[in-house]
């Protein structure tokens, strides 16, 4: 059969780009079936709910405040080593229109555990509304699909590998999901240490919820663990944060009618 030959666009030289380096990363997952029931009723008390993206970020933001090995790189300059940094760095998968087809772009959030609930989805809108090259990663990444593809994948190797730089470009772990679209991706690739991810939640508050891991940061059990307690956070500070949502907009709303 003849069919058409058809150039590859920016957006698919960049997802190209990031396989290219996520492939080599041996990767495993861990899932945990949680039970959100908490955070789901204090989200449901809500007249305005927060995004479970924003809240899920804030949850695994102060997750990788306790646990270390989240923070961590397998970076190989000067020499194969671990690098840990002190803080997270988001890096959030969008799907926007670039020039009349779909693009899987990355935004970053620096230190997302400082930031509130409301201020996470406010800079999660913002990536997802604004005009492309208003996004300054979003600039970067589509002028760099215009390099010739070596000068391309050396970039990108210098700058995973250079561990003081790797976290600025790249972010220290990854957020994607589908769940708003009722799907959940089994085996999603990434060159960060770690991504997380989640299927659609119920109303019980029942939802599958899976970290993927670099195999050479940390251990299996280590990321057992770790979703354990990420439960327990999402189900205790984050739901005590959504709660306090409904009050700190209730609060004005009573001064005003005193007045």
């Amino acid at each position: 059969m003849r069919g058409r030959a058809l150039k590859l666009s920016a957006p698919r030289r960049l997802v190209g780009d990031v396989m290219r380096f996520s492939i080599g990363v041996p990767r495993i997952a861990v899932q945990r079936q949680m039970n959100l029931g908490s955070l789901v009723r204090a989200r449901m008390a809500q007249q305005t709910r927060p995004s479970w993206t924003a809240i899920f970020l804030k949850g695994y933001a102060l997750l990788a405040q306790e646990v270390p090995e989240l923070r961590r790189a397998y970076v190989k300059l000067p020499w194969p080593q671990l690098y840990e940094y002190p803080a997270s760095v988001a890096s959030i998968a969008h799907e926007r229109e670039y020039n009349g087809e779909p693009a899987v772009l990355l935004s970053c959030i620096k230190c997302p555990e400082r930031y509130s609930i409301t201020q996470l989805e406010e800079s999660i809108h913002a990536a997802r509304s604004r005009p492309i090259l208003e996004v300054p990663e979003f600039r970067r990444a589509l002028r760099m699909a215009g390099a010739p593809a070596p000068v391309r994948w050396l970039l990108m190797w210098l700058g995973l590998n250079i561990g003081r730089q790797r976290a600025n470009y790249f972010g220290t772990f990854q957020l994607s999901v589908y769940s708003g679209l009722g799907a959940e991706s089994l085996n999603p690739l990434t060159p960060l240490t770690t991504l997380l991810n989640y299927g659609p939640i119920e109303k019980d508050g029942s939802v599958n919820v899976r970290i993927h891991y670099d195999h050479r940061v940390m251990d299996g059990a280590n990321v057992a663990r770790a979703l354990e307690r990420f439960e327990k956070i999402l189900n205790g500070t984050v739901a005590n944060e959504v709660m306090l949502l409904g009050q700190n907009v209730a609060a004005p709303a009573r001064q005003r009618n005193a007045t």
